[in-house]
């Protein structure tokens, strides 16, 4: 049986309203598409993207209160982005800032559609990926982990082993991959790196770690309940008491508990 499809929910965000207008009439044309909202300024993207958690938005950059970039610096719910400018020199940051794609003003609706079709395939496959890793039956094995995680850094798409990776650190609104030669630093979220990857083989320490346990070598007893986490490079992290129980679970299967 088909799944129905959702409607993708879109955020128009430009201080020009007939920019606004325009957007607007082009998007009212596509049945697969649901504007939940405009604004006029970066102030009000960033209150409305974290609001509505809209799966789309195209933004101008150059706006009142905060420019396109301090609304993607800001917030910690994160659509997919087209931006919407009449200045080309934005072209390469935008892209640094993993914007999906870019249209330069004034578009043809011929690139306009191409961009939104290709959001819209965007959009469908992470909801794919979604509905997949919430499936019955994923930790008994009924999906294979992936050996390779795909990332935007500094506008390229880099393909990483996971089996290279040692451990994630968040940081602010990006995360940085350390992997056993070199470093990627990423604009995602802590929980969308995680979702990625195999329960069984990473597990999160700390609101700001999630560690391969076959790179963790000693695990030593803090006071307060928390623990120090060496890992085989040198590297030492905390285990919060937050985070105990998913490395508990983890050493459980073997008969081993952590230190107390």
């Amino acid at each position: 049986m088909q799944v129905p499809k959702v409607p993708i929910t879109t955020l128009i965000a430009d201080d020009e309203p007939p920019a606004r207008a325009r957007l607007r009439s082009l998007l009212e044309g596509d049945a697969e598409v649901r504007i939940v909202g405009e604004c006029d300024d970066g102030a009000s993207a960033i209150s409305l993207i974290q609001q509505l958690k809209p799966s789309l938005v195209f933004m101008d950059i150059e706006m009142p209160a905060a420019d396109g970039f301090e609304v993607l610096r800001a917030i910690d719910w994160f659509p997919a982005i087209v931006f919407v400018t009449a200045y080309p020199s934005y072209a390469v940051p935008a892209f640094e800032a993993c914007a999906l794609d870019y249209l330069l003003k004034p578009f043809l609706r011929s690139r306009f559609f191409s961009v939104l079709e290709r959001a819209k395939n965007h959009i469908r496959r992470n909801a794919e990926y979604d509905r997949e890793q919430d499936s019955p039956g994923r930790g008994s094995g009924s999906r294979r982990p992936a050996e390779l995680l795909i990332v935007k850094s500094a506008g390229r798409l880099v393909f990483l082993r996971v089996s290279e990776l040692k451990w994630v650190q968040a940081d602010k609104d990006y995360v940085r991959l350390h992997l056993r030669k070199g470093s990627h630093f990423v604009r995602e979220t802590m929980t969308s790196i995680q979702n990625k990857l195999d329960a069984a083989r990473f597990v999160r320490i700390h609101r700001s770690a999630l560690v391969n346990i076959g790179e963790i070598c000693e695990v030593r007893p803090l006071l307060g309940g928390d623990c120090n986490v060496l890992l085989r490079d040198g590297t030492e992290l905390t285990l919060s008491r937050r985070y105990r129980s998913g490395l508990d679970s983890l050493l459980s299967q073997q008969n081993v508990q952590l230190p107390k």
